[in-house]
């Protein structure tokens, strides 16, 4: 007869206990409900890590299962391993994912960026696959005082938060330089704004992608009893501690900034390419030897332990004692919820320790046995002879789920009902190019008050300049884009693409999202995130086939939230069917707020493109002097509601508002009609129309291929800010030699697409595009300098 377990002594919890890691009463009485018990400290810690939302996704799990998960290249189910893989054929995969680590960035940007770094990249190579690219998705409050000239604005933040949302900035694009260079991963592309949504909350989203022989994916189940665990890498800390449930729950975490500090993780980036070359070595070379590897990242060694179990269908017993440590007296509890960076759980199988031990040794990678896979389901913490802490699997990893009822915002009615048509439009005769363009300045620094909002010419420089649409070099420059040979379009185009070495293949990547969209309309700022993401992949000539999300809210216990997050996954739900582009992999991060004011609801795309010929692949530079430039998706002329949520109307007028409207099924048509014409090498450069509308894409291929267009016959309509400012979605310009359109043409009434030809490239490097003339060096000037300028610019 089997003995009866014998369960470690409970404790008396209070109000505070449960605070401190993000559980509500109701939750505790659900623990002691299912264990029959009251829970002692170290279960009660476990409990608050594997049911924090970071971990369980109490808010978010029933809505994510609306979302696409199957389509013809997918290889894992989503939720069930550390990434979502795809297959690319010539028994290659690709695995990818994107994660947040939004609130240890608002409190010590540099490590909290840098370990959101090194944790995507194990979430990668614990698959058995070799990172080659990471992507970053940011977002920071203004770095600059808003123009207090403009209709409407507000008199925008004062200098302690523009410096703070600077250092947060700098902070944060210093630790993704510091950690991907030192790894050797290229950095190659993303995305980073500017709102006052973002000055409290930094949103830092990091995506990885990386490759893998198929046959040798590895999985993260903790199978076989008697099997051993052996814990490698860097020794525990206590750095982290409550970094899953502290930081992204429901507390404000911002508000207690030196308090929280320790629970940010501190990297070693060298450690952990040491510690990503024997994992794979591991996985490509003896795989017969292990059953799983898993990352200990967020909730440290309570979530890779458990997890694994719970996918494998059994039980662990972990020793703690037997846990190298770098700090004294460290108690079971924080042994077990330690988010110490750099470490792995290896399912050994029998047999084989002395052999796994002896490859980490040659990588000169610390490694320990800590315990081994049981067949009780039962989750055994001991701390030597003592046990501290005796769970049921399944009841630990299996969080609540809360379906609520979510309420539109009123200020939703008012912001749609903004009267555009109303505004006043720019006028052509207010134009003014420079005389010769000689002085070094431009036409929007010697423009008196308010005649950069009737002045197209300046209008397109104040854009140009402004820090969400003006190059990001300064950013991407401290980036490797370059190691490991793999990068052919790199960080500043619509997306990356890496080719796929051993094959005529590439991939190409991007990652996008809006939350102004998001803002005005949640439906559809997620439809328009998932149409970015593949349109700019489509512009290199790739098919989409895959999806990472990283959605990031406010507190979803708030009827107002929980409407947005609703709307947006129904919105990305609806583009992704749409666009076969099935989501694979992904995070939530919520409670993002301060002072009960929520960051704007941001869903975040990273998207997967395949190119099966890497030497097809199209660019968005202006190619061929005398090549004719088309915009297919659209006429020219646009309405005045295109300018909703547009950076023109924010940025010139200092508005938001106005009416979202997506056709998905146009979209799904474009994507067709484009990935045609650039098979066929019928485009010579293809580039997504969106935020700054068509003027700003069209200076961005000047600027790329150092050529001019001749446009000024252009027909654009009444409004000249729609048709050359609106963001309506579902356009890319495209370029084709002369002779070239009937070609053109044919395509696109097949696919019932509108199109409309706005003009020719020409060798003189100008931009006539209307009532608009600017040189090359004029707009480079304010686009390339523009984000600088606005980081040394002195708050008033």
């Amino acid at each position: 007869m089997q003995a009866e377990t014998q369960y470690p002594e409970s404790m008396p919890v209070t109000q505070d206990v449960l605070n401190t890691i993000a559980i509500s009463r109701d939750e505790y009485a659900l623990i002691v409900e299912r264990l029959g018990r009251e829970p002692n400290e170290v279960e009660l810690g476990m409990f608050g890590a594997l049911w924090s939302e970071h971990c369980g996704y109490k808010n978010s799990k029933a809505l994510l299962r609306q979302l696409p998960a199957e389509g013809p290249y997918v290889l894992t189910r989503r939720g069930t391993e550390n990434a979502g893989a795809i297959d690319i054929g010539d028994g290659v995969c690709v695995v990818l994912k994107i994660e947040s680590h939004n609130h240890p960035s608002a409190i010590e940007p540099y490590q909290g960026a840098a370990t959101g770094v090194g944790g995507i990249v194990r979430d990668i190579f614990a698959m058995g696959a070799r990172p080659i690219a990471i992507l970053d998705s940011l977002r920071f409050g203004p770095i600059t005082p808003n123009d207090t000239s403009i209709p409407s604005a507000d008199s925008g933040p004062g200098p302690e938060a523009i410096a703070r949302n600077r250092y947060l900035f700098d902070g944060v694009v210093a630790g993704i330089a510091w950690y991907g260079n030192c790894l050797g991963i290229p950095t190659v592309g993303g995305e980073v704004f500017f709102e006052s949504a973002y000055s409290a909350n930094p949103l830092v989203n990091a995506m990885c992608v990386g490759i893998a022989p198929i046959d040798r994916l590895a999985s993260a189940k903790a199978e076989g009893p008697g099997n051993l665990l052996m814990l490698v890498g860097a020794d525990t800390g206590r750095d982290g501690i409550h970094g899953a449930s502290g930081l992204a729950s429901r507390t404000d975490p911002h508000a207690r900034f030196e308090e929280l500090r320790p629970a940010v993780q501190v990297g070693n980036p060298f450690l952990e390419k040491m510690l990503m070359e024997a994992c794979l070595d591991l996985a490509h070379h003896h795989s017969d030897w292990i059953t799983g590897i898993q990352d200990l990242g967020a909730a440290g060694l309570t979530a890779s332990s458990a997890e694994s179990a719970a996918r494998g269908g059994t039980g662990l017993v972990i020793d703690v004692a037997k846990v190298p440590r770098r700090e004294e007296s460290m108690t079971p509890y924080e042994v077990m919820l330690s988010e110490s960076q750099e470490r792995m759980l290896i399912i050994v199988r029998k047999g084989h320790a002395d052999d796994v031990a002896c490859l980490f040794e040659r990588w000169e990678v610390p490694w320990t046995i800590i315990g081994h896979v049981s067949d009780d389901r039962l989750i055994h913490i001991m701390d030597g002879a003592g046990e501290v802490a005796t769970l049921p699997v399944d009841t630990l990893v299996e969080a609540p789920e809360y379906t609520r009822e979510g309420v539109r915002p009123p200020e939703l009615d008012e912001l749609e009902a903004l009267d555009i048509m109303s505004l006043p439009d720019l006028e052509a005769s207010a134009s003014s190019a420079p005389a010769a363009d000689g002085d070094g300045s431009s036409p929007l620094a010697r423009t008196g008050e308010g005649t950069a909002v009737r002045d197209p010419n300046a209008a397109l420089l104040r854009l140009l300049a402004s820090p969400n649409i003006a190059s990001k070099r300064w950013v991407y420059r401290q980036y490797d884009q370059s190691v490991l040979a793999n990068t052919v379009v790199a960080a500043g185009a619509d997306a990356a693409v890496m080719r796929i070495k051993g094959t005529p293949k590439a991939i190409a990547i991007s990652v996008d999202g809006n939350g102004s969209y998001a803002q005005l309309s949640p439906y559809a700022g997620g439809a328009m995130a998932v149409a970015e993401a593949a349109r700019n992949v489509v512009c290199t000539g790739a098919q989409p086939v895959a999806v990472t999300d990283c959605l990031n809210f406010g507190n979803p216990e708030r009827p107002e939230v929980y409407y947005q997050m609703q709307e947006v996954i129904r919105g990305i739900s609806d583009a992704c069917s749409e666009l076969a582009t099935p989501v694979i992999s992904g995070n939530v991060s919520l409670y993002n707020e301060t002072d009960d004011r929520s960051i704007y609801p941001t869903p975040v795309i990273g998207m997967l493109g395949i190119l099966d010929d890497v030497t097809r692949h199209c660019g968005m530079a202006f190619a061929n002097d005398a090549d004719e430039v088309f915009v297919l998706g659209a006429m020219l002329e646009q309405p005045a509601a295109s300018l909703a949520g547009s950076e023109y109307l924010k940025e010139i007028r200092g508005l938001i508002g106005g009416r979202l409207t997506m056709d998905l099924g146009l979209e799904a048509r474009l994507h067709r009609a484009v990935l045609a014409l650039i098979r066929q090498r019928i485009a010579t450069a293809a580039h997504d129309c969106s935020n700054g509308g068509l003027a700003v894409a069209l200076a961005e291929m000047c600027l790329a291929g150092g050529k001019g267009l001749d446009a000024s016959g252009a027909d654009l309509g009444l409004r000249l800010d729609a048709a050359l400012f609106g963001e309506a979605q579902s356009r890319v310009i495209l370029t084709t030699r002369p002779g070239e359109r009937g070609a053109l043409d044919q395509i696109a009434r097949a696919g019932g697409i509108p199109y409309a030809r706005i003009g020719r490239v020409t060798a003189e490097r100008r931009l006539r595009l209307g009532p608009i003339d600017l040189s090359l060096d004029v707009m480079r000037d304010s686009y390339e300098s523009g984000l600088e300028r606005a980081l040394i610019d002195k708050p008033v």
